[in-house]
């Protein structure tokens, strides 16, 4: 099959000028917005990149120490354990606020590093996100796209960002590999990084950080294995090199391939990443171009429950498949991003950056609609969905460090813009009369034929940004003002043609008191924007709309937030307190006439609690819990629960070391998420569940200098049958129930070479 991969002409020549400035140390523009907590020093934003001037210093001397004493085995086989350890830090990227420590960001961010997903063997982005208390993932609809849930709001994955640039990232499925750390921002975020693309993360952000070369070279092979018959395996190279170790490329391959838990459900997978970086005294440049295919054949889909039942269907054999063996979903990826920073001096920072995406996906998808919620019977529905998408995405601008009077300020200003453009198509027919329990096996419909993907959307965002960081009194307070302004842009051709244009401004204030050395109170108030409600189509429920099908102006999401946080280093915790006030579309009556209006209104608000750390010597937990309470308060329903989404949720992950054994570890997670309404009239709802995670890693030296890790786990011990979400993206439709996973074996090695 040929993949249509494709960038523009100003795509192709904005990579071949900023490439030749990679190679010749002249930046064309400087770029790149994950800087430093001090500009003045130019340090990079990036794990593992060097860390400013005094940094490279230290590398430079420490490096011929070591090569004159080379550590004994005992120190090697500390490292590699310290290396494999789970760990939770506090901050990270704050979109145009740069790199920041946690307790100076007066928001709710936290950064699950890369030794969790290779530990966990995790091969999507939801596998590593079970470990935060307040996320949950579900599926979307039709597909095996992951959506994330933050603050009863989801995430597409169109719209997680890669080093805070969105519409760079694959779309349904993102093999976490790549990645040196998974940044979580619970909360809106429409001033730190924009309107997103696909319309969501207005609950929250996620932030993804590419792997690139530490001080110390790096080679190390893994291989894996899952029940019942998934195979793979990753190779992780990393090297600095020239004068001061100037020059950095990492590059990371993984794959696996075989059947899942689940009978009959087969998924494929290959990622590839090439990750390099320049720096000089005064410039910083990374160029990262990277590949990803992931392939799902019979995959156990979403099922979608039809208006009028009176019963929730109970939970099939948490191994059983309901979809037929002629399903499947392709997806394949290329996207990269260039990043450059350039210090015009110790006070003022230039940074940009580019990158783009292209994508290519097709399947067959076989979804379940149940009619009889006690037997568990309905129908089955086929379709034939090809996609393609080209995105380019950019950022730039300048970020000031200066003082007046007593005040110190951090200023940032600069701009963004992403263009993308979709193509796709539909064939569809209905399969047949079908079971949960006892599916069959049914015959693709003819009508389910491979079709052209045609033109559907174009889209457009622009924004400007500023904002002002005032601190004083010894850095005790620091207050920060800004706004964004924002464009929006679409074009779309399918079905109804439609043409949308709209702008906004987003403030956002915040507040942190430095009550100690290593706690801070903080306060925000920052909005979530999206692209506004479209008015649904004259029908015989709305005969007299006068705006069918229209757009309405940019939705805002309202967030205020108080909480403090404590980090000493090796352990951190957090508590937040929210609210979010949201739009919803109502029909009203205009005169003899309809009109939609965004004047619903839905609220969450809830408490946050998360603790990560060393608790004695030996011990380490991850986890905390999250209470939500999501109601409609104006409009339709009022005094109703939200549906999917649960009132509360709690995680706890544990790791021991034995002291009795050395190099062993043993870890635990529970999981259990509350009841979750399943109809907007509260009168159906699936029960609470919980899971229950084993583990253990063994970390020995296998040669005098090499040292290996041995892993194995099993994940829902007990194999209990739950639905794990009843989310919906329609306000007005019952939820689609996700199954959780059945019992599970993972069971992996790694040695560095």
């Amino acid at each position: 099959m040929v993949i249509p991969f494709r960038f523009s002409r100003r795509t192709v020549t904005l990579w071949c000028l900023l490439a030749g400035s990679m190679l010749t140390g002249h930046p064309v523009w400087a770029a790149g917005d994950e800087g430093r907590e001090q500009t003045a020093k130019g340090q990079m934003a990036r794990s593992g990149q060097p860390d400013g001037k005094a940094d490279i210093r230290k590398k430079s001397v420490g490096k011929d120490r070591q090569q004159a004493d080379a550590p004994p085995v005992e120190t090697i086989l500390v490292k590699a354990r310290r290396r494999e350890q789970m760990e939770v830090k506090l901050g990270g990227q704050a979109g145009v606020l740069g790199n920041k420590k946690g307790l100076d960001l007066p928001f709710n961010l936290r950064s699950y590093t890369s030794s969790m997903i290779l530990n966990q063997q995790s091969q999507t982005l939801g596998q590593v996100l079970q470990n935060d208390p307040s996320v949950r993932t579900t599926y979307g609809f039709g597909n095996f796209s992951e959506t994330f849930i933050i603050r009863g709001m989801p995430v597409y994955g169109d719209d997680v960002a890669i080093n805070g640039l969105y519409g760079i990232s694959p779309r349904q499925l993102i093999s976490p590999q790549l990645y040196d750390s998974v940044q979580v921002l619970n909360g809106a975020s429409a001033f730190i990084n924009g309107a997103a693309p696909g319309g969501t993360s207005v609950g929250g952000n996620i932030n993804l950080q590419f792997k690139h070369a530490g001080s110390e070279p790096l080679a190390r092979l893994t291989g894996d294995y899952t029940s019942r018959g998934q195979g793979g395996g990753s190779l992780d190279v990393g090297r600095r090199f020239g004068r001061n170790d100037q020059f950095g490329i990492r590059f990371n391959a993984a794959g696996m391939d075989g059947q899942t838990s689940i009978s009959g459900e087969r998924r494929h997978s290959v990622a590839l990443g090439l990750d390099t970086d320049w720096h000089n005294d005064d410039t910083r440049i990374s160029l990262d171009i990277n590949y990803q295919n992931q392939n799902v054949q019979q995959g156990r889909g979403s099922v979608v429950l039809n208006s009028g039942l009176t019963a929730v269907p109970r939970p099939t054999r948490p191994g059983r498949n309901w979809s037929q063996g002629w399903s499947y979903e392709d997806m394949h990826y290329v996207f990269g991003l260039l990043n450059v920073e350039h210090d015009l001096n110790s006070h003022v920072m230039l940074y940009g950056t580019f990158g783009g995406m292209t994508g290519h996906e097709e399947g067959n998808y076989d979804t379940v609609y149940v009619s009889d919620g006690l037997k568990g019977t309905g129908f089955g529905y086929g379709s034939y969905v090809p996609y393609q998408q080209t995105n380019e995405s950019t950022r730039g601008g300048v970020r000031a460090h200066f003082r007046t009077g007593f005040l110190k300020h951090e200023v940032n200003a600069g701009g963004s813009a992403l263009w993308s453009e979709a193509s796709t198509g539909y064939a569809g027919g209905m399969v047949g009369d079908t079971s949960l329990y006892a599916p069959g096996v049914q015959a693709k419909p003819a009508s389910v034929h491979h079709v052209s993907a045609t033109p559907a959307t174009k889209t457009q965002l622009y924004s400007l940004f500023f904002s002002d960081t005032m601190s004083f009194w010894h850095d005790r307070i620091a207050l920060t003002g800004g706004f964004r302004y924002q464009h929006i842009l679409q074009n779309s051709y399918q079905y109804t043609p439609t043409h949308y244009s709209r702008d906004a401004i987003t403030p956002v204030v915040g507040l942190v008191v430095h009550v100690a050395r290593h706690a801070s109170l903080y306060f925000n108030r920052v909005e979530g924007l999206n692209q506004g409600l479209q008015a649904p189509a004259r029908s015989s429920l709305y005969p007299n709309l006068v705006n069918a099908q229209q757009f309405l102006s940019p939705t805002r999401t309202v967030q205020y937030e108080v909480g403090g946080k404590y980090d000493i280093g090796r352990f951190s915790a957090s508590l937040a307190f929210y609210r979010l006030d949201r739009p919803t579309g109502l029909v009203e009556d205009y005169g003899t006439e309809q009109i939609f209006k965004a004047s619903g209104r839905q609220r969450n608000q809830g408490i946050e609690l998360n603790v990560n750390g060393e608790i004695i010597h030996g011990l380490r937990f991850n986890g905390g819990s999250a209470l939500i309470q999501a109601k409609q308060v104006k409009g339709n329903y009022v005094g109703n629960r939200a549906v999917g989404i649960p009132g509360y949720t709690i995680n706890g992950n544990l790791e021991y070391d034995i002291p009795f054994v050395k190099g062993l570890t043993l870890t635990g997670r529970v999981t259990h998420t509350g009841h979750q309404w399943v109809n907007v009239q509260n009168s159906l709802r699936i029960p609470n569940w919980t899971t229950y995670d084993l583990g253990a890693r063994y970390t020995f030296m296998m040669t005098p200098k090499r040292p290996m890790t041995f892993r194995f786990g099993v994940e829902n011990l007990t194999n209990s049958h739950y639905w794990a979400s009843s989310y919906t993206a329609f306000s007005s439709v019952n939820g689609y129930l996700t199954q959780g996973l059945p019992r599970t074996f993972k069971a992996s090695f790694s040695t560095d070479m």
